[in-house]
C-alpha cells in the first residue's frame, strides 16, 4: 500500500529532525554533551537524554502513523519503552500531547523542568513535515493493513550520534565512523509469514553546510509484495553499480589473484571471520559502525556483501534494509545456517524472518538475529561469495 509507504517516509523525516535538533539546537545539544561524560551524568534528569531522543522519536513515528491509519500504532514495535521512572520513583508515560503545549508539559517533567530545552523538542516534534517521492505516486498496490507489523529503530548507531564526529574520512566512500553512520530504520513486514514488505532507511547526517553548520540527510525506501518489486535507487545507479562491479573483478586482480568481492563488517566481527574475509576479499574489506549504514553501503552498491557473525544484531536493525533488498533482487540472511547447509540439500536460503520471537529467549534477546546475517544484493553472487569463504573457514568456525 504504496500510501501507508508515502506515510512512513514523511515521518522517518520527521525523526531526522528531531535527530538534527538535537545536535543544532543549543539548549538540546546540551543535554547532548551529558551523555559524553561517563561517570558524571547529571543526576537531576528522570532519563538520560540519548534515550529521551530515542523514546521521542519512536513516539513520533508511532503516534503519527496511528493517526493516519487507525489500529497501525499498535503494531510498531521496537527496542525502546516509552516509560521512564524518575529519581522521586514517579513513572513517567512519554505519549506525545495533542498540542505542542501539552508536549512541553510532558518534556519539562521528564527533564526536570528545563522549559527552554522541552519547548525546542516540541516545536520539531509538532513540526509539519512535507515529504514524499513522485515514484510512489505512480505505484497502486492493495496490500490489507491487517497483516503489517512494523520494526522501528528509532536511532541506528547511538554512540555515533552522541560522539558527533563531523570529519571523518570515507574510504571508498565507506565512513567506518562518525554521524554518517547514523540512521532512522523502519521495517513492515508480513505479520503472519515474517517476509519483509516495505522498508525505509533515513540517514539524517549525509552533508554539513560549512557555513551554517546544518547537515542535510537522504531516504532511502523500497517495497517488495506479490511480485512488485520497485525502490528509490534509479535503474541508472544500479546499473552503474553492477558495472563498476564488474569492471573491478576485471581489472582488479590482487597480488594473491582476483579478489572479486567486498565486504563491510563491524569493527568487532571475530578474527576467524576476518580472516577468511581476507582471503576471499583481499583488502576490499571495510569495518563501519551501526548495523543500519553497514546494510545501507550494501543497498547503495558501496560493498557486495555485509557479514556479522555476532548474535547482537536484531530485527529493528535488519527488517528495513532486508526490505529494500528484496525489491533490488537480494535479500538478508542467517549466516549460520548457510554455514551449516549443504550444497547439495537444494535448501533455499535462510532468509531472516520477523514475525517470531527466539525460543526460549527473554527480554531483547527474543528479537535477536542469532545466527548472525549476510545482506547482499544478488543471490547468485552470494552463493559464490558462500562457497568461497567456506573454503577458507576452520570447521571451528561455522558454529557460533
Amino acid at each position: 500500500m504504496s500510501d501507508i509507504l508515502q506515510e512512513l517516509l514523511r515521518v522517518s523525516e520527521k525523526a531526522a529532525n528531531i535527530a538534527r535538533a538535537c545536535r543544532q539546537q543549543e539548549a538540546l545539544f546540551q543535554l547532548l554533551i551529558e551523555e559524553k561524560k561517563e561517570g558524571e551524568k547529571n543526576k537531576k534528569f528522570a532519563v538520560d537524554f540519548k534515550t529521551l531522543a530515542d523514546v521521542l522519536v519512536q513516539e513520533v513515528i508511532k503516534e503519527n502513523m496511528e493517526n493516519k491509519f487507525p489500529g497501525l500504532g499498535k503494531k510498531i514495535f521496537g527496542e525502546e519503552s516509552n516509560e521512564f521512572t524518575n529519581d522521586l520513583g514517579e513513572k513517567i508515560i512519554m505519549r506525545l500531547g495533542p498540542t505542542e503545549e501539552e508536549t512541553v508539559a510532558l518534556l519539562s517533567k521528564v527533564l526536570n523542568g528545563n522549559k527552554l530545552a522541552s519547548e525546542a523538542l516540541a516545536k520539531v516534534v509538532h513540526q509539519d513535515v512535507f515529504f514524499s517521492d513522485p515514484a510512489l505516486d505512480l505505484v497502486e498496490i492493495n496490500i490489507p493493513q491487517d497483516i503489517l507489523g512494523i520494526w522501528v529503530d528509532p536511532i541506528d548507531s547511538t554512540y555515533q550520534y552522541i560522539k558527533g564526529s563531523a570529519d571523518i574520512t570515507p574510504n571508498q566512500g565507506i565512513f567506518p565512523s562518525g554521524l554518517q553512520c547514523v540512521t532512522i530504520l523502519i521495517g513492515v513486514y508480513d505479520l503472519q509469514t515474517g517476509v519483509p514488505l516495505m522498508g525505509v532507511i533515513n540517514q539524517p547526517f549525509v552533508s554539513q553546510d560549512l557555513h551554517t553548520l546544518r547537515w542535510k540527510g537522504q531516504c532511502y525506501w523500497g517495497l517488495s509484495y506479490l511480485g512488485t518489486n520497485i525502490h528509490s535507487l534509479l535503474p541508472p545507479i544500479s546499473a552503474r553499480n553492477n558495472s563498476e562491479t564488474q569492471s573491478r573483478v576485471t581489472q582488479n586482480p590482487s597480488s594473491e589473484g582476483s579478489h572479486p568481492f567486498s565486504a563491510v563488517i563491524s569493527t568487532s566481527e571475530k578474527e576467524t571471520i576476518k580472516g577468511a574475509l581476507s582471503r576471499v576479499c583481499g583488502e576490499r574489506i571495510f569495518p563501519a559502525a551501526g548495523a543500519g549504514y553497514k546494510s545501507l553501503c550494501v543497498v547503495l552498491g558501496l560493498v557486495d556483501i555485509y557479514i556479522f557473525s555476532e548474535d547482537t544484531t536484531f530485527k529493528w536493525d535488519s527488517c528495513a534494509a532486508h526490505a529494500i533488498l528484496r525489491a533490488m533482487g537480494g535479500g538478508m540472511v542467517d549466516l549460520k545456517e548457510c554455514l551449516e547447509r549443504h550444497p547439495d540439500s537444494g535448501l533455499g536460503l535462510p532468509q531472516l524472518v520477523y514475525h517470531v520471537g527466539n525460543e526460549g529467549a527473554a527480554g531483547v534477546d527474543q528479537w535477536a538475529n542469532k545466527g548472525g546475517l549476510i545482506a547482499y544484493r544478488s543471490e547468485k553472487q552470494l552463493e559464490t561469495f558462500l562457497s568461497c569463504l567456506l573454503q577458507h573457514l576452520a570447521p571451528v568456525a561455522t558454529h557460533t
